[in-house]
């Protein structure tokens, strides 16, 4: 997406919002618009809430069981959003917000960028990282390379202005 169209997006949300209220408004009166909006606030911070835990949850068992939680963790980011865009007032973020929590809707949209999401696995000293394959439950390749070398394999060099180098390249 050309940066330009980010300060306009941003220009242009709050004056379809204002259109929205508007248009509500001049349908259904002042009183139940407000209420609409102040309702969509809760029930975002309620679905938040109950969905939220429940990502967590299967991410927490795809992780326990040795999968990478890609799509998970994909998941529950777009049902954060989801419920910030409820919580916002306005009727288009919730629109879009109500659309993001909707199981189907998140797992098209997983279709879409699965295959550029990388999950990055660490553990004490390694890490490594994983390209989803648009799969359930990616798991590291058996073909991923690696390079194991022994102290005779591997030298440092004297160049000072290495971070890796034996020397101390830092000035007191």
């Amino acid at each position: 997406m050309p940066l330009i169209l980010l300060p306009i997006m941003f220009l242009a949300l709050p004056l379809i919002e204002i259109a929205g209220f508007v248009v509500v408004g001049n349908m259904i009166g002042l009183w139940p618009t407000l209420a609409l909006v102040i309702l969509t606030s809760l029930l975002g911070a309620v679905l938040l809430r109950f969905q939220g835990l429940s990502v967590l949850k299967e991410a927490s068992r795809e992780s326990q069981g040795g999968n990478l939680p890609g799509r998970s963790i994909v998941s529950g980011a777009m049902v954060v959003v989801a419920g910030v865009l409820l919580i916002l007032p306005g009727f288009l973020t919730d629109i879009i917000g109500l659309l993001l929590f909707i199981p189907p809707v998140r797992h098209f949209i997983w279709s879409l960028i699965g295959k550029r999401v990388v999950v990055m696995r660490t553990s004490r000293g390694t890490s490594a990282s994983y390209r989803s394959d648009n799969s359930e439950n990616s798991r590291p390749s058996d073909k991923a390379k690696v390079l194991d070398l022994d102290e005779n394999d591997f030298s440092r060099g004297s160049n000072p202005s290495s971070p890796w180098s034996d020397t101390d390249n830092r000035k007191n």
